[in-house]
């Protein structure tokens, strides 16, 4: 009686995964094409000699919010007018509300740049002891 419970067991499980093989798979190949996608980027990017600076743009972009969208009413007209939030501050145009990130990008970039000297010999002190 045990055995037929554990062949039950097992062609159930075997159902299932033939159920899902199609969501499966997708997931397979998406993850195999990120993973592709990486290692082709890592290739470009040990001939790229500014790669560094690049990845360390995409990090601070990371770390920093996106731009908000919110429909407000106009004090002139009185109609509903589309304005752009970043950290709290309410721009008119989107291309300022971009300005304004991109500046917080570049200041978060060159924060870590300027504490590399610092991380780098405190990283050597522990290797030479």
């Amino acid at each position: 009686m045990k055995s037929l419970y554990e062949v039950s067991a097992l062609v159930f499980i075997g159902l299932l995964i033939y159920g899902f093989r199609v969501p499966i798979l997708d997931r397979l190949r998406r993850f195999d094409q990120r993973n592709i996608a990486r290692q082709r980027q890592e290739m470009e990017d040990r001939r790229d000699r500014l790669a560094h600076y690049k990845h360390t743009l995409q990090l601070a972009q990371e770390q920093v919010e996106e731009i908000g969208e919110i429909k407000v009413t106009d004090e002139r007209t009185g109609g509903p007018v589309t304005r752009y939030l970043f950290e709290g501050e309410t721009f008119a145009a989107r291309d300022d509300a971009e300005a304004a990130r991109n500046e917080k990008i570049v200041a978060k970039a060159r924060e870590f740049y300027m504490e590399l000297p610092g991380a780098l010999a405190a990283r050597s002190k522990d290797k030479l002891n």
